[in-house]
């Protein structure tokens, strides 16, 4: 049996389910590990169930036998005399082919590449189908506003803008000076230069901060030559979609998945508002670099155009 260990929001649970189905297609079972990531009332709520998956779950006696977490004397005992051995492998890097080559194992780690699930993918995108705008679970406050951004995002050449601060602010080491202002700026203009009616709409998981941040950006995008008129139109082209909290994150998801285009933050939650994003001919801007330090290709899907921290275009994935 393979166990894998839950963690995060929806968008790593995706990127984890949509492993389950790889390992289930290859004929192993699988079960998740789903409490001990979820014991504390602070993290992140399970959303699977917005796409009705209803997944296997390991019993308590399951997950502590895969990773020695049994806290009988006896077992506590043997700990101390012969050190913990258990049946964990944490995957390397984004793409860790080592994966696969487990029958009997705990799985931990983001699997965050399509290569996990690429000779799947009808089934991967089969799974991940919103319901009918009638049947999303809107909360009272959020539903007119909601489906007011809707309306927008279906009728213009909507470009959907994610901008995550949380995990730079937390580890600026491995997320800083990545996704600038300079690669935002240079994202838009990316667009503007192909898509003359752009309208930008814009997501982040902090709604306080990011008033000040897009004024910023709006300002660096506005040329001195520019009329009063034209700069008071151009800022009117930028929105900032605020009707969503954490336990109804999946909105946005679906929000940026219905945009026209998409300009990427190093962010699961990017990663997979772009891929669900039907237009066949849609725009995909993603930074050139996922995390400082490490070797980001395996992240990379094709088509996406990949642009530097000083805001220039660096290449085409192929």
């Amino acid at each position: 049996m393979i166990i894998i260990r839950m963690s995060g929001g929806l968008e790593r649970q995706m990127f984890q389910y949509a492993l389950y189905l790889k390992l289930t297609s290859m004929g192993r079972e699988v079960k998740f590990d789903d409490i001990n990531e979820y014991r504390d009332e602070r993290t992140q709520p399970i959303m699977l169930s917005v796409f009705d998956i209803d997944y296997p779950r390991a019993t308590w006696e399951e997950i502590n036998r895969y990773t020695d977490g049994a806290t009988d004397i006896k077992s506590r005992l043997r700990r101390v005399l012969r050190g913990k051995k258990t049946n964990i492998y944490r995957e390397q890097g984004f793409y860790d082919p080592k994966v696969f080559e487990f029958e009997d194992v705990y799985l931990d780690g983001k699997f965050m590449s399509q290569k996990y699930f690429e000779d799947i993918l009808p089934l991967v995108h089969q799974t991940y189908r919103f319901p009918s705008i009638g049947d999303l679970k809107l909360a009272p406050r959020s539903d007119a506003n909601f489906l007011i951004y809707y309306n927008d995002i279906s009728k213009t050449d909507s470009v959907g803008i994610h901008v995550r601060r949380s995990d730079s602010r937390f580890n600026e080491e491995l997320y800083e000076n990545i996704c600038t202002p300079e690669y935002y700026t240079g994202a838009i203009r990316y667009i503007l230069e192909r898509v003359q009616d752009a309208e930008f709409y814009v997501f982040s998981n902090e709604p306080k901060w990011i008033k000040g941040w897009l004024k910023g950006i709006i300002l660096g995008l506005i040329d001195e030559k520019m009329s009063r008129e034209d700069a008071v139109a151009y800022r009117k082209r930028f929105h900032l979609v605020q009707a969503n909290d954490e336990f109804t994150s999946y909105l946005d998801l679906f929000l940026l998945s219905q945009c026209r285009h998409n300009i990427l933050s190093n962010s699961s939650f990017s990663w997979w508002g772009t891929w669900l994003n039907k237009n066949p001919d849609r725009i995909s801007i993603a930074p050139n670099m996922w995390l400082n330090g490490v070797d980001s290709e395996e992240i990379y899907t094709e088509g996406m155009v990949l642009i530097n921290a000083k805001g220039r275009v660096e290449r085409r994935v192929k």
